[in-house]
């Protein structure tokens, strides 16, 4: 479970540089919505499924309440995830 959790985090964060960088502007200097529509959906389920799996390993893994609440605030803050991973996620036992 922790493996599916890195690679969300990690792609996730990568589904949020395509957005900023790629949709974005084509949305707002090309003229053209559809990227945004279609990066942003997934986008979406990507950052809905790490924070379903960062609950899971709070379970899971007895994570404190405060890790979780890292991991849930990092979740929402560009490159937050991969912080997370490299900074903060407990190291397996």
């Amino acid at each position: 479970m922790r493996r599916w959790f890195v690679s969300v985090g990690w792609i996730e964060g990568m589904s949020l540089l395509a957005l900023f960088f790629y949709a974005m502007p084509m949305k707002y200097l090309g003229g053209d919505p559809l990227p945004v529509r279609i990066v942003g959906s997934a986008h979406g389920g990507l950052f809905i499924a790490y924070v379903a799996l960062a609950f899971v390993l709070y379970d899971r893994e007895k994570w404190s309440p405060k890790i979780l609440m890292a991991a849930l605030v990092l979740s929402s803050v560009p490159f937050g995830t991969w912080i997370f991973e490299r900074k903060i996620m407990p190291s397996r036992e």
